[in-house]
C-alpha cells in the first residue's frame, strides 16, 4: 500500500500528537505540594523538636552549635529579610524555621536532600532558604564583626598578642585553608590543588583571640598562599600602607624599635610587615634562629587554631561540598561572619580575653619590592625580633608571660 505525501505527513503529525500526549500525562504533577510536606506545621523536625530544646541549653547548644541567646540575636538581626508575604495560595515558612534550617544545614553538613525529609520541605525550597540566610547573615553582620580595622585596634591586637601569645608588635597570624568542593563543570584545573583535589580557598588574618581581622573568600584551588595574597585586597592594602596599621613601638623592656608584623609560612614572602621563618638550612645550627622560628610558630598556629573552631563548629566544612562555587564563597563568608559573632557573644567559653591599650598613631610606610625577592629592609626587620627573642630583655619578656 502506497500513501500519498499529503497522508504520509498527517501520520507524522498524529504520531507526534500521542508521545507528546503520554509525555504530558507521565510528566504531569499530580499535587502542588506533596502530601509528605503538607504535615509540616504538625510532624516536621522543627514543629516537633524546637519547642523541647529552648527548655534545655545544653540541648539546644548542641543541635544549633550556639546559644539561644546567640540564636534569638540572630533571629531578630536578619529577621527582615527571612520575612516573606502571605498569600492566597500558601502560608510562607517563618523566619524562625529559615534561620533553623540554615544553622541546622551548617552544623552538621547534611545534605539538602537529608534537611528536606527532615523539616518535610522541598529539596529546592532548602536550597533556596539556605543560600538567602546565608547571604542575609553577611549582609546583616559583616560590617559590624569583621569591621576594617582601626589604628587604635591594630594597637589592641598587638597588646592581646603580647600578653597572651609571647609575641611583640604582632597584630594578626596570616594563613589559607582549603574547602573541598565537587569539581565545577567546565573548569578545567582551576580548582585543583595540591592535595589532589577541587578547592576554593579562604585567606584569613587571625588576632590572638581566634577572631578573623580580615578575610579574603573565592579563590581557585590551584593558587598559593603567597599569591593570594598578593593580589586580594588585605595584601594590597597592606603593601601600599593604606590599612591605618600603626608603624610601630619599642620592644617590651627594651629601647629596640620595632614596627608591627604580621606572623606567617613558608609560603608568604617576607616584608617588613610579614614575618616568616628562617629556611630550615638557615636555622640548623642556629640557636637565636632556631628560637625565633619557635616564637613565631606559637604566634602562627592560631590561626590554624582558628580554621580547626571553624570547622568543628560548622560540620559543613568536614565533607565535600557539592555547590556551585558562588554559593560557596557566600556560605565560607557567613560562617567566618557567625564565628566572629559568637566569639563576640562570648559563646567560646575560655577563648576570649580582652586586653587594651593606648599609643600614638601613626602609619605605616610602603614599601616597594620586586616580587618574591625580599628588600634588605624586611631582612633587617626579622634580625630585629631574632636578636631581641634571644636578648636578656626578650628572654625576661617571655618568662612573664610564662608566670602570667
Amino acid at each position: 500500500m502506497q500513501f500519498s505525501q499529503f497522508e504520509l505527513a498527517a501520520i507524522a503529525i498524529a504520531i507526534d500528537d500521542e508521545v507528546l500526549e503520554k509525555r504530558s500525562e507521565t510528566t504531569k504533577r499530580r499535587w502542588g505540594v506533596h502530601p509528605t510536606w503538607r504535615k509540616r506545621e504538625a510532624e516536621g523536625e522543627f514543629a516537633l523538636l524546637y519547642k523541647e530544646l529552648i527548655d534545655d541549653e545544653s540541648k539546644f547548644y548542641g543541635y544549633f552549635r550556639m546559644s539561644k541567646e546567640c540564636f534569638t540575636f540572630l533571629l531578630e538581626k536578619v529577621k527582615p529579610d527571612l520575612t516573606k508575604k502571605i498569600t492566597r495560595f500558601q502560608k510562607p515558612i517563618s523566619p524562625i524555621e529559615r534561620l533553623a534550617v540554615c544553622t541546622r544545614f551548617l552544623a552538621t553538613g547534611d545534605s539538602f536532600k537529608t534537611i528536606s525529609y527532615s523539616f518535610r520541605l522541598g529539596h529546592s525550597t532548602v536550597t533556596e532558604i539556605v543560600h538567602s540566610t546565608c547571604r542575609s547573615i553577611v549582609k546583616r553582620f559583616k560590617k559590624d564583626v569583621i569591621p576594617e580595622p582601626t589604628e587604635e585596634m591594630w594597637r589592641k591586637i598587638a597588646e592581646d598578642f603580647e600578653k597572651l601569645r609571647g609575641f611583640p608588635n604582632c597584630i594578626g597570624a596570616l594563613d589559607g585553608k582549603h574547602f573541598v568542593i565537587e569539581a565545577p563543570a567546565n573548569s578545567g584545573s582551576i580548582y585543583f590543588n595540591y592535595k589532589h583535589t577541587f578547592s576554593i580557598v579562604l585567606l584569613a588574618l587571625v588576632d590572638a583571640c581566634y577572631k578573623f581581622i580580615a578575610v579574603d573568600v573565592g579563590a581557585y584551588g590551584r593558587n598559593s598562599d603567597g599569591g593570594i595574597f598578593a593580589q586580594c585586597n588585605l595584601g594590597k592594602r597592606l603593601e601600599n600602607g593604606t590599612l591605618h596599621v600603626p608603624i610601630g613601638k619599642n620592644l617590651p623592656g627594651s629601647s629596640t624599635f620595632a614596627p608591627y608584623v604580621i606572623v606567617g609560612d613558608e609560603a608568604f614572602p617576607l616584608k617588613t610587615y610579614l614575618m616568616r621563618p628562617y629556611p630550615g638550612h638557615q636555622a640548623t645550627g642556629d640557636a637565636n634562629k632556631t628560637n625565633f622560628n619557635h616564637r613565631l610558630s606559637l604566634a602562627r598556629r592560631l590561626v590554624e587554631n582558628a580554621f580547626g573552631i571553624l570547622t568543628q563548629r560548622f560540620r559543613i566544612f568536614q565533607r565535600r561540598m557539592k555547590l556551585a562555587p558562588e554559593n560557596v564563597d557566600y556560605i565560607i563568608l557567613s560562617t567566618c561572619v557567625l564565628h566572629n559573632f559568637l566569639c563576640k557573644q562570648k559563646d567560646y567559653t575560655g577563648l576570649i580575653n580582652h586586653s587594651t591599650q593606648n599609643a600614638q598613631p601613626h602609619l605605616l610606610n610602603p614599601l616597594s619590592v620586586l616580587p618574591g625577592r625580599p628588600a634588605n629592609d624586611a631582612f633587617a626587620v626579622r634580625e630585629t625580633f631574632k636578636e631581641y627573642l634571644a636578648s636578656t630583655a626578650g628572654r625576661n619578656f617571655i618568662g612573664q608571660q610564662y608566670q602570667e
